[in-house]
């Protein structure tokens, strides 16, 4: 019996070729030189209109990142900032006309408490209309409406406190049982409308947050894609002229050298002025804004603990618990290795003498203490060291005053709403003048990202770009035509 051999089938030749193939059936051929120049001016020239697309997209939103930030976001934690430190003065000013009593001798302190009393409720009110007009979810406006309905009610409970202590007639820190009674019921609303505010303030700094780290993140990228674009648009411009001085034999074509300098120019100063907006934002945020972030709340902070020393002389049954809310508030403001509001005074003095000469030991989780820790501009330093001596003047009234208050209540009085008010005005004065350093660091930071994408976000990457594509026109004509 035979066997019989098969061969194997052969290989069918009509199957679809493979992408690569695909691929090298477009390109010219190894010997097909007008082909190479011609493909590698187009492709220079797609890269250069791509580039100048993907700077121009860039640089806009970038840009517009920055606008964001300095123009809509940093104004909005500016203004819900001051709505608590408005709160908090309204109920300040509220326990001073208290205070003030029908005592003749207090008369211009009633008289400016009500007078600081209005400013302060025009204040909050305009903040609460201005944060309403900027809401950006119903949420944040649902929050808002809420917190303009307590505001509502508060100044409601306060008119009547008033009306009631010109009725009665109190002497000076004893006003009659109902007028105490009112107080009482209109104090007892802030804690609320203060946390209500502060949590407002706090979803718009997120917001901030998020912005400056998708602000970040796009800087990051755009400097990434000018790296890969410039790169590669390098690359074919010097593959073009490789092909037209070695294998045309021809000296350096000047058109497409002129082109590839240029070329070099305008992508490095695009990352560059990428990277320097890029550094100004760092400055307005992380510099400059949290400094200003911490400051403003330590000035809202500071009226309110200012108010609780007043609602620890006005109302005795509740001593403990506003003595205890001040040195929590006096901690959250200047941390210190006090173990209660007595020692308190004499721990701010060992901070402040150890600060001035020697590293600071300012609580770093304190509002001042996070200042001392990024003081970045010039001036800034002796600003928040003038403010922390200030603040320590201040801790020494009221570490006298507290006293006083158990054997001289007139005296005490009279220190709250004299020397220390003053005292306080100084601090608040300080403070406000290293607020100003950090916003007008913010201020040119800003304006400063902004002028270095200046061109970049329009006609400099599509002007650019027509040059070049000119040049390389110009630079590949007369070497094409030899082939005619």
């Amino acid at each position: 019996m035979t066997t019989m051999l098969t061969r194997p089938p052969a290989p069918r030749t009509d199957a679809a070729p493979g992408p690569l193939a695909r691929v090298r059936a477009l390109l010219p051929t190894r010997a097909d030189t007008p082909g190479w120049i011609r493909l590698l001016a187009v492709v220079a020239v797609l890269l250069t209109v791509i580039t100048a697309l993907v700077m121009t997209a860039d640089a806009r939103s970038t840009k517009r990142g920055i606008q964001v930030i300095g123009g809509h976001t940093a104004p909005t934690v500016t203004a819900t900032e001051d709505l608590y430190f408005a709160l908090a003065d309204m109920d300040a000013q509220l326990a001073d006309v208290l205070l003030a009593g029908d005592d003749s001798s207090l008369a211009t302190v009633r008289k400016n408490a009500l007078s600081t009393y209005d400013q302060r409720r025009v204040q909050a009110d305009g903040d609460l209309q201005q944060a309403m007009t900027i809401a950006t979810d119903n949420a944040a406006s649902q929050q808002i409406r809420e917190l303009l309905d307590r505001f509502g009610q508060y100044q409601a409970a306060a008119a009547d406190t008033i009306q009631l202590a010109d009725i009665d007639h109190g002497a000076a820190g004893q006003p009659s049982a109902r007028t105490l009674e009112s107080y009482r019921a209109a104090t007892g609303m802030v804690p609320d409308l203060l946390q209500r505010a502060q949590q407002l303030a706090d979803a718009n700094n997120t917001v901030l947050t998020k912005a400056y780290q998708n602000s970040e993140h796009t800087t990051v990228a755009a400097r990434i894609r000018i790296a890969v674009l410039g790169v590669l648009l390098l690359a074919v411009l010097v593959g073009l002229q490789y092909v037209m001085r070695v294998t045309l034999r021809r000296r350096v074509n000047p058109a497409v050298a002129a082109t590839t300098v240029l070329a070099a120019a305008l992508l490095l100063s695009g990352y560059t002025a990428n990277a320097a907006a890029a550094h100004e934002l760092t400055i307005a945020k992380q510099d400059a804004f949290d400094s200003l972030l911490a400051l403003r709340q330590a000035r809202a902070l500071s009226y309110d603990a200012n108010a609780d020393e007043s609602r620890f002389l006005l109302d005795p049954t509740h001593v403990p618990s506003y003595q205890q809310s001040y040195f929590d508030k006096s901690q959250r403001l200047v941390g210190t290795p006090a173990n209660g509001i007595d020692d308190y005074s004499s721990s701010v003095d060992k901070v402040v003498a150890v600060t001035k000469t020697g590293p600071v030991t300012v609580g770093e989780n304190s509002f001042l203490g996070k200042e001392f820790r990024n003081l970045t501009f010039l001036g800034e330093h002796d600003a928040a060291l003038r403010s922390l001596v200030a603040y320590q003047a201040y801790q020494h009234d009221d570490h006298t005053l507290r006293g006083l208050a158990g054997s001289d209540l007139r005296a005490a009085i009279a220190l709250d709403t004299g020397a220390s008010n003053d005292h306080f005005a100084a601090y608040d004065k300080a403070l406000q003048g290293t607020i100003e350093i950090n916003q007008q660091a913010f201020d040119a930071a800003i304006a400063r990202g902004e002028d270095n994408l200046s061109g970049w976000d329009a006609w400099l990457p599509y002007g650019a770009a027509v040059l070049f594509a000119v040049l390389v026109l110009v630079g590949v004509r007369p070497r094409l035509a030899e082939y005619r």
